[in-house]
């Protein structure tokens, strides 16, 4: 093949031809002719040789031109690319070491072997133009529902084409047991966009609980308004759904515009997913009230929350346990997902008899260290003592409450249970400084005998092993690993020391220690401080 006046305008008819074919810019398969053309030509003239090639975009003309760069002698290195001043002063005025020299090279003749190249070259430039423009076109569609038509399936996984290219509809993100056939209709939620060495993968969903959200987000036009907002889903696809909304308009009822006319509205969803029963929920800020909504239709009796460790009880008459946790703890687990909380369900025999358990132990704490009868440790616990160290150092008027206590036994009961905790303290310190606990830890700030010991048994016994120490390995806290959280004991969790106590000593410790300036964590406050009123300023 030669790039003669006979075939220069072909070339352009050909790159409007594929550009139109692949729905691509047809000035990407001019450059992909010019470069598959400088390639045959550097195979003519050498490979060495900086060849370039240009078409005009109205004639079709190919133009063969050799490319050569003046560069510092030291660095010549290519003698057919670049040359130095000297041999630049031949062809050029006044070079300057940067300047380059173009001269146009005779066409070249291409044969069968290099004509063949040319077509692979432009083939895949045209491949990889055609893959940037289907990510293009789909990376800001994620997030959205899609309506595809199936191809055929591969091991479980669905083929379906989306119009540009193909998406995969993987065997675990179908609801259930659905399969499909091909040409069958399908409407899947893109999950992901990702571009990859073999091209944009496009990876589809029917299980996620956005799919759901979308779909609700078509059936009610006042949730697509912006009036009605889907808070949180919580998905078992195929079997059964929780979904929370808030109304932003008090005249319109959420769950009403959701369930719509007759049910109308949910029963397409409910239809589109397979027959997946559906609970519409009002969304409320206050956790325990939200919960209670979570669980329905089961009636609960109580609440009790604990923010810091994202953990709740709830209490339910024993008829109603059944149907708070649900078929395989599906009504239970399903709440949970809805409000990121860890949930203990328990009936009110069960609570009592724990309520029980835990005043028969403190009874019998006081009975034990304070030297008292059943009846009056009884009283104590009756009144909110739950430790030692509430009765020590407690105000007088509180003790003097409880039937039956003067001044005189109020200061008995206070000197008993500050010897007993004395007694402790020092026992404490002796076996840290037994197990070789340090004094720079032992007399540092904020820790007591029992913390100290505490630390030294888990090999804490000086106060740089303190400063070395995560918030999360003093305070505790919760790891999520495959959706499921799990409990990381803290060395002084029993001690209820937080998150935030466990930072301000760890930090204290590493200024004491020299290993942080305290001039930059002042820096640092007051940094945040100030996002924080900007963050309140625009809100």
């Amino acid at each position: 093949m030669a790039i003669t006046s006979a075939n220069q305008l072909e070339l352009l008819q050909t790159a409007e031809a594929v550009a139109r074919e692949k729905m691509i810019d047809p000035a990407l398969v001019v450059e992909a002719m010019e470069e598959s053309l400088a390639r045959a030509a550097k195979s003519r003239y050498g490979a060495e040789m900086d060849i370039r090639v240009s078409i005009d975009r109205k004639t079709g003309k190919a133009t063969f031109t050799r490319v050569r760069t003046v560069v510092e002698e030291e660095e010549l290195e290519n003698y057919q690319a670049e040359f130095t001043v000297e041999q630049a002063k031949q062809y050029m005025e006044d070079p300057q070491v940067g300047d380059t020299f173009v001269e146009e090279v005779p066409p070249v003749e291409m044969g069968r072997i290099a004509a063949q190249s040319a077509k692979q070259v432009i083939l895949q430039k045209v491949r990889e133009a055609e893959r940037d423009r289907q990510y293009e076109e789909f990376k800001d569609r994620a997030g959205t529902i899609i309506n595809a038509l199936v191809k055929r399936e591969e091991y479980g996984n669905v083929i379906v084409d989306v119009g540009a290219g193909e998406a995969i509809l993987r065997r675990n993100e179908k609801i259930g047991r659905e399969s499909y056939r091909p040409n069958d209709r399908i409407r899947c939620y893109i999950k992901d966009v990702r571009r990859e060495q073999r091209g944009p993968q496009i990876f589809l969903s029917r299980t996620a609980p956005e799919f759901m959200a979308e779909l609700f987000k078509m059936e009610v036009p006042e949730i697509y308004d912006g009036i009605i907002e889907i808070k949180a889903v919580a998905r078992d696809p195929g079997s059964r759904a929780k979904i929370a909304v808030i109304s932003y308009d008090g005249s319109i009822d959420p769950v009403g515009a959701c369930v719509g006319m007759r049910g109308s509205r949910v029963q397409a969803v409910v239809n589109e997913l397979q027959g997946e029963k559906i609970d519409i929920i009002p969304w409320n800020e206050d956790q325990p009230t939200f919960l209670v909504n979570a669980l329905q239709p089961a009636e609960v009796s109580k609440v009790v929350l604990d923010e810091e460790a994202g953990k709740i009880e709830v209490v339910v008459p024993e008829e109603q346990l059944s149907l708070a946790i649900g078929r395989r703890g599906q009504n239970v687990r399903l709440a949970s997902q809805l409000t990121n909380l860890d949930i203990d369900i328990m009936t009110e025999a069960e609570e009592s008899a724990r309520r029980q358990a835990e005043f028969e132990e403190r009874t019998k704490l006081f009975m034990d260290t304070l030297d008292l009868d059943e009846f009056f440790a009884q009283l104590l616990v009756s009144e909110g003592f739950t430790n030692l160290e509430e009765v020590a150092y407690v105000e007088l008027d509180e003790l003097l409450v409880i039937d039956g206590v003067d001044e005189g036994t109020a200061e008995e009961l206070q000197a008993r249970a500050r010897d007993v905790l004395e007694a402790q303290a020092k026992a404490a310190l002796d076996n840290a400084r037994s197990m070789g606990a340090e004094d720079s830890l032992i007399e540092f700030d904020g820790l007591t005998p029992q913390m100290v010991e505490a630390l030294a048994k888990d090999d804490v016994k000086t106060l740089e092993d303190f400063a070395t120490c995560a918030d999360w390995e003093l305070a505790g806290g919760w790891t999520t690993v495959d959706g499921e959280r799990h409990k990381d004991d803290g060395v002084l969790e029993p001690f209820d020391v937080s998150l935030e106590e466990a930072q301000h000593l760890i930090m204290t410790a590493r200024v004491l220690l020299g290993w942080v300036d305290p001039a930059e964590l002042e820096a640092e406050a007051e940094a945040e401080d100030g996002e924080e009123l900007t963050e309140e300023a625009e809100a």
